[in-house]
């Protein structure tokens, strides 16, 4: 009979993975690949996931990684952009292509605008177009809309990008710069094409590194698609079986680490669009259902979240006017003075590393 983890306990063990529990000493390239990549459909919150967890970390730190190639934005787990080293880009592009699949013709926007076309004729095109030389959206969507009149330029992009491996270039991405996504394939941004034999199982191993203890539903959940539970079925011998409390049956692997649940859980700044909110078709190890829809807005925004206890206990945002910065914090409750003292020295800190340019820099606590 498999052992029962209490949702603290699962907590902890998320913690300690995500590297919530104290900071690491991990480089930005290291730490991208242990979390198994980064939330990036905005260009900056990566940034804030690395300070939140890391020694020192600098954002060159990881600006000189898109610029050098060593880690890439494109769109993989949930249909939204990630950064990830590119052997994960390319290992895991083709295992959730089903998703982007789906949504040529499900996307109720394009769908109607597309139906009836040749989808590989509009990708091989684009990939021909882009080759040629980098393209934004607006201009790759000019370029087919020169082979099929008619067509919104929208909607041509829309197919493009759902079955090319695409990577936003820099300087999209690179804190401090500015600028629409611009695409190239996979091939000539990094030549090298995604794998053709994946491996759904070396994915849903590294999910339980950076997230597990976790049921199939969870990595479901992380990755957007479906058929999981044959693969942990696959790999069900090589790894270990718990139970949460409701009963459900998670998987984790051997090694892992699932620190005692006393372990205590330091106060902490997670920035905009964390994936620890993310990652768990049940959250209620990291949030609340009632939590959750206030941090998670309805056009699918993710507010910056303060954990206190190892839990999400309320939200912040910097505001900038001026020559002044601050930061905002609003607990959903009453939160202990010492873990108010910790994140408001915290935020102290982020505005420092986020706006030293700033001749005022002042935190604002919502109580």
């Amino acid at each position: 009979m498999s052992d029962t983890l209490s949702r603290r306990a699962l907590n902890r063990a998320m913690l300690d993975r995500q590297l919530l529990l104290r900071r690491s000493k991990m480089t930005a390239l290291e730490a991208v690949e242990h979390l198994a990549g980064l939330q990036a459909q905005a260009p900056n919150p990566p940034y804030f996931a690395l300070w939140t967890r890391l020694h020192g970390f600098r954002q060159e730190d990881l600006a000189s990684l898109l610029l050098d190639k060593s880690v890439v934005r494109i769109a993989l787990m949930r249909g939204t952009v990630h950064l990830v080293t590119p052997s994960d880009a390319l290992a895991w592009r083709p295992i959730v292509q089903p998703l982007y699949d789906r949504s040529v013709l499900g996307n109720t926007q394009h769908g109607p605008d597309i139906k009836g076309l040749d989808h590989q004729e509009i990708a091989r095109t684009a990939r021909k177009l882009l080759g040629e030389r980098p393209l934004s959206s607006a201009g790759l969507g000019a370029e087919l809309a020169k082979h099929w009149e008619g067509v919104a330029p929208s909607s041509l992009v829309h197919v493009a990008r759902a079955l090319l491996p695409l990577v936003q270039i820099p300087p999209r991405g690179v804190w401090g710069k500015s600028g629409q996504p611009t695409y190239q394939t996979t091939g000539d941004w990094l030549g090298a094409e995604p794998n053709t034999a994946p491996s759904p199982e070396a994915m849903f191993r590294r999910y339980l590194a950076a997230f597990g203890p976790a049921s199939v539903q969870d990595a479901q959940a992380w990755a957007g698609i479906t058929k999981l539970g044959d693969v942990a079925e696959r790999l069900r011998p090589e790894l270990r079986t718990f139970r949460d409390e409701n009963g459900r049956e998670l998987f984790d692997l051997p090694e892992a680490s699932r620190p005692d649940p006393d372990t205590p859980a330091p106060a902490r700044l997670l920035g905009p669009f964390d994936q620890t909110v993310l990652s768990y078709a049940d959250r209620t190890r990291v949030i609340s259902d009632e939590h959750r829809k206030v941090v998670i807005t309805q056009n699918g925004l993710v507010k910056g979240t303060i954990l206190v206890g190892g839990m999400v206990k309320g939200f912040w945002e910097i505001k900038t006017v001026k020559k002044a910065a601050s930061v905002v914090i609003t607990p959903f409750e009453r939160v202990p003075k010492r873990d108010l003292d910790t994140l408001e020295s915290s935020a102290h800190r982020l505005l420092a590393w986020a706006h030293p340019q700033a001749e005022t820099h002042s935190v604002h606590l919502v109580l």
